[in-house]
């Protein structure tokens, strides 16, 4: 999910009508816009992948990967759970780090390890009040969009915890364009931190959405599969205003 920087504020409109992005910020799986109205196992197949997506794995690259985009297989697989006895391994630690250094390079709040041609169950999330900077209180407060630390979850499960939801739009470092997606408002996932620690983080309103984008993408699921329709926008027309009859964004 991409964050605000220089990225961002190109994107970012002056408000002509009810459904505008008036400050766009992809969080490196997800969009978040201020349009309202009131506003593994490392062995096997995953090994040859790693290798072959990656080459800074097997030692000596240092450079980061890059991001990989939709039509790769990777991103639309389901990804690998990875094995307890190596999440403190060498390797493992080399990916987190370099999944941490890509999110906040994007920047963005948000990004998995089979964005980054990596088919292993690893997720990384993070939103910092700077990023936020950029967008109005009233926006913030509808989105329920708070600044939390880095997030590090390996082998996410990620259940709902009420029925409440919300429509936003979204974005993602894989994919060029934007479109609203229905999200629940409240989550709970279990895991396991870089350490191999289990955790559990309830999360709701912007978190909540970031981390239902993020588990997607290790079943290999983008955005895009679940966008309401008629509601996707290439980057240059994320000022546009929204067709007739779609949704009015915000909570159900």
């Amino acid at each position: 999910m991409e964050a605000v920087q220089l990225v961002a504020l190109r994107l970012r409109a002056v408000p002509v009508a009810a459904y505008l992005f008036r400050n766009a910020v992809v969080m490196g799986g997800v969009f978040r816009s201020s349009n309202s109205t009131t506003s593994t196992s490392m062995s096997g197949m995953a090994g040859k992948r790693m290798s072959s997506g990656s080459g800074w794995l097997m030692g000596g690259a240092l450079k980061l990967p890059k991001i990989v985009k939709a039509g790769e297989p990777v991103l639309h697989e389901r990804a690998k759970e990875v094995d307890p006895s190596e999440m403190k391994s060498e390797r493992v630690q080399k990916i987190i780090d370099d999944m941490i250094r890509v999110m906040r390079k994007a920047p963005g709040v948000g990004l998995a390890a089979p964005q980054i041609g990596i088919p292993l169950r690893i997720i990384v999330l993070e939103d910092k009040e700077e990023y936020m900077g950029y967008d109005d209180e009233e926006s913030l407060k509808e989105q329920d969009r708070r600044p939390f630390h880095l997030l590090v979850i390996l082998n996410p499960k990620l259940k709902k915890k009420t029925n409440r939801t919300a429509l936003f739009f979204e974005g993602c470092l894989s994919v060029a364009g934007y479109a609203v997606v229905e999200r629940y408002l409240d989550v709970e996932v279990e895991g396991f931190d870089r350490y191999g620690e289990p955790v559990k983080i309830n999360a709701t309103g912007w978190q909540a959405r970031i981390l239902q984008h993020e588990c997607d993408h290790l079943d290999g699921t983008l955005y895009v599969d679940k966008m309401v329709p008629r509601t996707f926008r290439a980057p240059e027309n994320s000022s546009k205003p929204l067709a007739r009859g779609c949704p009015k964004l915000g909570p159900r």
